[in-house]
């Protein structure tokens, strides 16, 4: 196919891409997440075409910014750095190109600006070392140990058989199977090494010699050259000002020596053969059937401890964190005092033997000795905020911190990308597990140091049915993601038509025949691409029961809380007396009190009495715009991305007299809070159905709570330890830390655009 025929076919499938993002036509829908697929897949089957497309989406990029479409932006910003992660023939001149549109960038708002820093730093080491972009997400997906770069990644996908039909869970199990089943360290090893030759020496590369030297070499020298690789790849990337003619030269030198005496005629020689493509192989996923909230944390501390033993990294015990070894408690450290309580009196152990000059050794006065010793740890600090985003808006954006450092010294060398199908149920129990995690966190402190958790989700409904139109709306989150990311819109909420498709189709029976994973290769996308973190606010529920013997009873809820009328009543003594004067009728007479959700944060209190027959709490909108208020919190419409609220929605009763007697009629009210208390005044009772999920319903219940929900260590006492001091200064200094909300963050390929 000659040039100009390449282009033009490239050309076309950009153009669908864009109309796609452009458009809600039907038509186009139901190709909707092919397009961009289909378009990978032509580069990666011809590597020569890279070049002609990164042009093309350059141009695209240009005519977007000059026109003011910035709904494309971010979908070709991702799509291109795609390209150039994968390719190897891209000149320096399109490298420079990109990057300084990527610095353009930095003068829109967010998330704008927030995905073209971050293509812009991606960028700015790959045109001086070309290829480490690859060289690195191979190096992390697939666990290949080393020493200049030992970030290790993981992702695991999470399906519970009871939302997702079996025959979806042996689908996706077989693609990730059969793609892995290729993916060894040596075959890994050599795509690394022959990416890295390629992409820095260009033409100069016999790339045909190159891979067939790498098939025939033992394992030994296959390793030997990986490492020389990527010493050289991450020494020219760690130096402030890395020398691309010097990377060049280091590499040839790697180069000549792994083909020997042939390297100076192949390099000589013109090449007539098409290099051989060069796969990215899939990340490292492990497939998980969700049997309960406990299952995220012990698949986490498997990751980090392979042998199940809860003992510190080795970063952390090079630390001496306060004293503590490994295989003691974290959170606090307690010892009963049997002494006589003076100092003087007690014998010298090996480890607390003072020196000779020191105060201890001065002093000659009686003191004495506390009978419990606490060692308390910082817990603010311990749970910094990089792990949930900024607390204090309800959905905020922003590039995830778990890049950084969070104690002096240690690195989090580990990224868990954990990836959940199903729906709005599915999301409620992960929830639940985030929630358990973060207090698991703030009692054992064993993942935080090391671990940067990113979630992720692909929504997979049920078949619509005729029957079922009275069934709640599960994809309700789903449905706010696609909104606020078009590209999430595209390229991940339209896989649950191919995944039911995909496993209703018959296995084939031809082995030979090479299929394209589709389902896999979107997963894949997402999770390397999905940078961008959506936060959203975890509700806490405390329930009050008819029974006054049971206890009170405390849950979560991410998306909503249903509240329906039982037909059930009080006992005679039960919680609370049926009031006089209350018209039998439908529903149930409610005192709500709640505090008014105003956009400029005043507190307000407001009380009011009603008969309903039920209430719907959302913490999910179902528009971008919600609606103005009602008769009971008049509030003017405000953006979802504003502040914290719960939108509530009250199916109240109204009664009327008129000639032909007494009628009564429901009016939906809604209004927004952060918080409420609903109590039932007559002798009705409550059925609470937390995230739509049947399995977290609670019923006979006379009043609840409903509130933010704190970060598990924000309410606690924290304390200054002596070597987080800056100064120096030994000091302890214990306040009392304000309450923080629990953001759960799902990440998606812009975050919220406005």
């Amino acid at each position: 196919m000659e040039s100009s025929d390449v282009e033009l076919d490239l050309q076309r499938s950009v153009q669908a891409v864009l109309r796609e993002l452009s458009t809600q036509a039907p038509a186009l829908q139901s190709n909707q997440g092919m397009w961009r697929w289909s378009l990978h897949k032509k580069v990666e089957r011809d590597p020569s075409k890279s070049p002609a497309l990164v042009r093309i989406l350059l141009r695209e990029l240009e005519k977007a910014e000059s026109e003011d479409l910035r709904h494309v932006i971010i979908p070709l910003l991702h799509t291109v750095m795609y390209v150039l992660t994968k390719a190897t023939g891209i000149t320096e001149e399109l490298y420079q190109r990109t990057y300084a549109f990527c610095t353009r960038l930095l003068t829109l708002p967010t998330p704008y600006c927030t995905v073209a820093l971050d293509c812009a730093t991606r960028l700015k080491t790959e045109t001086a070392v070309p290829g480490t972009l690859y060289q690195r997400m191979v190096i992390a997906e697939q666990n290949l140990m080393n020493e200049p770069y030992p970030y290790q990644e993981r992702v695991f996908v999470f399906v519970d058989p009871e939302l997702v039909s079996a025959a979806v869970c042996s689908a996706l199990l077989l693609e990730i199977e059969a793609a892995q089943v290729q993916q060894t360290p040596e075959a890994c090893m050599r795509h690394v090494v022959s990416h890295a030759l390629q992409a820095a020496l260009g033409e100069a590369c016999h790339a045909g010699a190159l891979h067939r030297k790498l098939q025939t070499s033992s394992p030994g020298t296959l390793e030997h050259y990986f490492h020389a690789v990527v010493a050289a790849v991450e020494q020219m990337a760690s130096e402030a000002s890395p020398s691309r003619a010097g990377h060049v030269e280091r590499l040839e030198e790697i180069y000549c020596s792994l083909l020997g005496p042939t390297a100076g005629h192949c390099c000589g020689d013109p090449v007539q053969e098409r290099p051989p493509s060069i796969p990215l192989p899939s990340p490292s996923i492990t497939f998980h059937l969700w049997t309960g909230e406990e299952q995220l944390w012990k698949e986490l501390v498997l990751f980090l401890h392979p042998r199940s033993q809860l003992r510190l990294s080795t970063d952390l015990e090079v630390l001496d964190l306060q004293g503590l070894r490994p295989d003691r408690e974290l959170a606090r450290v307690s010892m009963l005092s049997t002494d006589s309580g003076i100092e003087r009196d007690l014998p010298l152990g090996a480890d607390e033997l003072p020196a000779p000059s020191s105060p201890e050794m001065e002093r000659a006065g009686l003191q004495r000795k506390g009978g419990i010793k606490k060692r308390v740890w910082p817990l603010d600090f311990l749970m910094p905020g990089s792990w949930d985003g900024p607390p204090g808006l309800h959905r905020r954006t922003g590039r995830p911190g778990g890049d950084g450092e969070v104690l002096p010294g240690v690195s989090r060398l580990h990224t868990a990308r954990v990836l959940v199908l199903g729906d709005d149920r599915m999301l409620g129990r992960l929830a639940q597990a985030y929630h358990r995690l973060r207090k698991q966190e703030n009692q054992k402190f064993c993942l935080t140091p090391r671990l940067s958790l990113q979630l992720y989700y692909i929504p997979v409904l049920a078949p619509e049915k005729p029957a079922a139109s009275k069934q709640p709306e599960l994809g309700e989150l789903a449905a706010f993601l696609g909104r606020v990311d078009p590209w999430y819109q595209s390229t991940v909420n339209t896989l649950c038509p191919a995944i039911h498709k995909l496993a209703e189709m018959p296995p084939s029976l031809d082995t030979s025949q090479t299929v394209d994973p589709f389902i896999l290769d979107v997963l894949t996308y997402y999770v390397r691409m999905g940078t961008q973190p959506i936060y959203f606010q975890i509700y806490t529920v405390k329930i009050f029961f008819s029974d006054l013997s049971q206890d009170p009873a405390e849950d979560i809820f991410l998306i909503e809380l249903n509240v329906k009328i039982q037909d059930s009543k009080f006992p005679k003594d039960g919680f609370s007396p049926k009031r006089r004067g209350v018209a039998e009728g439908s529903g149930a007479e409610l005192s709500l009190r709640y505090q008014k959700a105003l956009l400029s944060h005043r507190p307000r209190e407001v009380t009011v009495s009603l008969r309903a027959t039920g209430l719907v709490l959302k913490a999910i909108p179902s528009s971008d715009t919600e609606v103005s208020g009602s008769p009971h919190c008049p509030l003017p419409a405000v953006s979802v991305t504003d502040h914290t609220c719960l939108n509530v929605s009250v199916t109240e009763v109204i009664k009327s007299s008129n000639l032909a007697g007494r009628s009564f009629s429901t009016v939906t009210n809604t209004f927004r809070t952060n918080n409420i208390q609903i109590q039932s005044q007559d002798q009705r009772l409550l059925t609470l159905s937390l995230d739509k999920d049947d399995q977290r319903t609670f019923r006979n219940v006379v009043r609840f709570e409903v509130a933010p929900c704190p970060e598990p260590c924000s309410g606690a006492q924290k304390s200054k330890a002596p070597w987080l001091n800056s100064h120096g200064e030994k000091e302890m200094k214990t306040t009392k830390a304000k309450l923080r909300p629990l953001l759960m963050p799902i990440n998606t390929f812009s975050g919220i655009v406005q």
